[in-house]
């Protein structure tokens, strides 16, 4: 009995991680098929403005559904963490989301998905400042993988005549550094109020500011789209926003956040074939040079931080 017990453990816990590991990889694949989504989109001659706009009204519901559930269940907070909220949710999901999708329109959305995966360097760098944490030789090396290969990505796109590939790089690269100061301030309170409560409230705050943001700089009328606009929308909507936020905090709950967060590293991988597969975006040896280099950048940052 007892070692029929023990044998079932081994075989349970694996089956625990595979399950963990394949939320976290389809979370991360679907979250970084927004940028191929929001490319379909712009074919339909949209802006950044209205794009982001129907992406959280297709959102918004669950986000308030939940976040009203939580005041109900649980002990309202201080208005000291109501603002720190209200700011989080303008710099985590609004402002990293408009600087993204505005990225978005003027480079490939392999270049934009691997700046948005240097995240965790930008975090780690303003630990360093603000809070004077010491970087060890093996994260140096990391940071300099990560970034070698940034550049060399940027150079190949920049050679292709991409479009304004310097303005667009600049754009997702301000909006990498919004969601890691995000990311920062969040370290403390999501202990204290939990990753749900926390997520919701941001996430409906910044849907919040996008709604009414295009309804300050856009007519009403351009809210009659065509149906594929709709349904692109509502793909952007919940299989890459709603699921993909679900997915990786049950993820983070059964293999952990450093698992998690190395699984999340197919996101870039996946990005690039999605594009050639449905944008006719090309894949070249540099590209995937590049590619290799972040990876291999994050994955040592990764383990120098468990």
């Amino acid at each position: 009995m007892t070692s029929s017990a023990a044998a079932a453990s081994p075989a349970s816990d694996r089956s625990h991680l595979i399950f963990g590991l394949s939320i976290a990889i389809l979370g991360a694949v679907l979250f970084s098929t927004k940028a191929v989504v929001a490319k379909l989109l712009y074919r339909y001659h949209i802006d950044a403005i209205t794009l982001i706009a129907f992406r959280m009204l297709f959102s918004v519901p669950c986000f308030a559904a939940i976040a009203v559930w939580k005041m109900r269940t649980e002990a309202p907070l201080s208005w000291h963490d109501r603002w720190k909220l209200i700011f989080l949710g303008l710099i985590g999901y609004y402002l990293s989301s408009l600087l993204d999708f505005l990225g978005l329109q003027y480079i490939s959305v392999g270049l934009e998905r691997l700046i948005l995966f240097l995240t965790p360097t930008f975090v780690l760098l303003m630990t360093s400042v603000w809070l004077k944490r010491h970087i060890s030789r093996a994260q140096w090396l990391a940071l300099l993988l990560s970034y070698c290969g940034i550049v060399l990505v940027f150079v190949h796109d920049l050679a292709g005549g991409q479009g304004s590939t310097v303005t667009g790089s600049l754009m997702v690269l301000g909006s990498a550094i919004s969601y890691a100061l995000y990311l920062l301030l969040t370290g403390e309170m999501v202990q204290r109020i939990g990753t749900l409560r926390l997520v919701s409230y941001a996430m409906t705050v910044s849907s919040v500011a996008c709604i009414a943001q295009f309804f300050l700089l856009r007519p009403a009328s351009l809210l009659i789209q065509p149906a594929p606009v709709y349904w692109l929308s509502l793909v952007n909507g919940v299989l890459c926003t709603i699921l993909p936020v679900f997915m990786t905090m049950a993820a983070v709950q059964r293999i952990g956040a450093a698992t998690a967060s190395q699984a999340g590293m197919i996101g870039p991988v996946s990005t690039l074939f999605l594009g050639a597969l449905l944008l006719g975006e090309p894949i070249t040896a540099v590209q995937i040079a590049g590619t290799c280099l972040v990876l291999a950048g994050i994955y040592m940052l990764s383990l120098t931080r468990k």
